[in-house]
């Protein structure tokens, strides 16, 4: 990779001067896709704990919301089925966790929690309703939540987490079934994936950054194997159900069942679940590698790959929609192995798995919970040594 002096001055502006490529994935240029191995908490608990979550030793969870019922003693009815979702720090210490409602026919929404600076809860309220499948989304670096619709209309609204307020639509990003958003803040765009056996990884640039009024979206166009390191361009298409026109079809790459979408240090890791991938796409060098796919190792721990997230390590959390109910790492070396796992939510999936801003806390949710209703979810927050 031959690196020129726009690509260097962003690599160090990424790292703080010092000019690294991300995490441990990009140390070693072609390495091979994550196998299963130890993870570096330790093995889960052979038993669940009085929540129902299995844990390796030091961690310990908690409910904080379950759907149709109260939040603490805010008053607020939680949503069903909570999905995606990211953690805003506020002043004074304290943070707000979002969550998206997968609820149809204009009955979704974004719910948020908040917190103070010693993880008591102070506050639950709506950021948006009347939206129909709010799946997953992104965090802006401006402090919005980018909630995104998961349907063939789907669209993506910004929201205020701080107040209860109405998202404001964004028609620019595109109609189509969404799933995530993330934000590059370095090169100023955004990355989209689409839920749908023939949907396109994206890629939009704002004609005026942070507004997302206007601007170009593009679809990838992959060359070579992804499994050794490809190469993207980008296609511009139309921001009415791009994937559906012939025009572009052909000039651009199929990704089977696009979920979560997570922006670091450099590179934007997504999903894909009808293959059950891991993939990563290094913005300087416009590089895409495949670093997990569950058919390469026999008895490999992560299927029903969705949302994702990283931590303050590197180290990516991937939560399973189906599987084996569990949260999975995958550590900078290139392991894969359990992190925690629901025991009793066989109907469900975890979703929008964020960790606090100190990174001492991440929160997710059973969206069926028990009962494998949507009106049965149930929000948790894990603490113990996460690796920093």
């Amino acid at each position: 990779m031959r690196l020129n002096r726009r690509d260097i001055l962003r690599l160090s502006a990424l790292s703080g001067g010092a000019l690294v490529l991300g995490p441990g994935f990009w140390r070693n240029a072609y390495s091979a896709p994550a196998q299963p191995g130890s993870s570096p908490y330790g093995a889960i608990s052979g038993s669940a704990d009085a929540n129902g979550v299995r844990l390796p030793a030091g961690f310990s969870s908690r409910i904080v919301a379950r759907s149709g019922s109260r939040v603490a003693s805010t008053g607020y009815t939680w949503h069903g089925a909570p999905d995606g979702g990211a953690c805003f720090p506020v002043s004074g210490g304290g943070w707000i966790y979002v969550s998206n409602s997968e609820k149809t026919l204009g009955t979704g929404g974004v719910s948020a929690l908040k917190f103070d600076g010693g993880g008591s809860i102070i506050g639950a309220y709506r950021i948006l309703s009347n939206t129909t499948s709010n799946c997953a989304g992104g965090p802006t670096p401006w402090g919005t939540w980018l909630s995104c619709e998961e349907f063939s209309g789907g669209r993506v609204w910004e929201c205020d987490p701080t107040k209860s307020s109405q998202g404001v639509v964004r028609p620019a990003l595109g109609t189509f079934s969404h799933e995530a958003v993330a934000v590059d803040s370095v090169d100023y765009r955004l990355y989209l994936t689409e839920d749908s056996t023939s949907g396109r990884f994206y890629r939009f640039t704002p004609s005026s950054y942070p507004s997302l009024d206007a601007g170009t979206l593009e679809a990838a166009r992959v060359s070579g194997d992804p499994l050794t390191g490809a190469s993207v361009t980008w296609v511009p298409v139309s921001a009415s159900k791009p994937a559906s026109q012939q025009s572009n079809a052909s000039q651009t790459t199929v990704f089977n069942g696009g979920e979560g979408c997570w922006y670091d240090r450099g590179v934007v890791y997504f999903t894909t679940k009808g293959d059950n991938r891991v993939w990563a796409y290094t913005v300087a060098s416009s590089r895409l590698e495949i670093i997990y796919d569950d058919n390469l190792y026999p008895n490999s721990p992560l299927t029903g790959v969705d949302n994702v997230t990283v931590s303050s390590s590197g180290d990516i959390f991937v939560a399973e929609d189906g599987g084996d109910l569990q949260i999975c790492i995958i550590t900078p070396n290139r392991v894969v192995a359990p992190f925690i796992q629901l025991v009793g939510h066989g109907s469900s999936e975890i979703t929008g798995p964020a960790f606090s801003p100190d990174g001492k806390r991440l929160y997710f949710s059973s969206q069926r919970g028990t009962s494998g209703s949507s009106s049965g979810g149930i929000t948790f927050e894990v603490t113990g040594p996460f690796r920093t």
